[in-house]
């Protein structure tokens, strides 16, 4: 239950951070800002530079909150490649084969696979 809730957070606040780096306006708006039009009058020159600079920092809170919730993903997440090997039944399954008292029986199929890879690798 709490791996679904931080995915969905996770989303969320993916998408926050494209919709926060979209609405910033870019550095060079020569050229697209007298096409489009801009807020580059006398009054609204400064409200644009604020407008900015809260959107900068929307975007630096929302890019950490984003890497902690990554982070934390992967401490929770369930099988991290945790391998543990049991050498003293491997040893145990090897002996066993070597002295007979374990046998290995293979069908006809896999030994013409067997057979089919072997002249594969013949041929290249």
């Amino acid at each position: 239950m709490l791996e679904i809730i931080i995915g969905v957070l996770l989303i969320l606040v993916s998408i926050f951070l494209i919709v926060a780096v979209l609405f910033q306006s870019s550095k060079n708006a020569r050229l697209s800002g007298a096409i489009a039009g801009s807020a580059e009058t006398f009054f609204g020159k400064a409200k644009g530079k604020t407008i900015d600079k809260k959107l900068n920092k929307l975007t630096i809170i929302i890019g950490i909150v984003f890497t902690v919730v990554v982070l934390a993903i992967y401490a929770i997440q369930p099988g991290k490649a945790k391998i543990s090997y049991d050498y003293n039944s491997l040893k145990d399954y090897i002996a066993g084969v070597e002295d007979g008292s374990i046998t290995i029986t293979v069908t006809e199929e896999e030994e013409e696979e067997h057979d089919h890879e072997d002249e594969g690798s013949k041929e290249e």
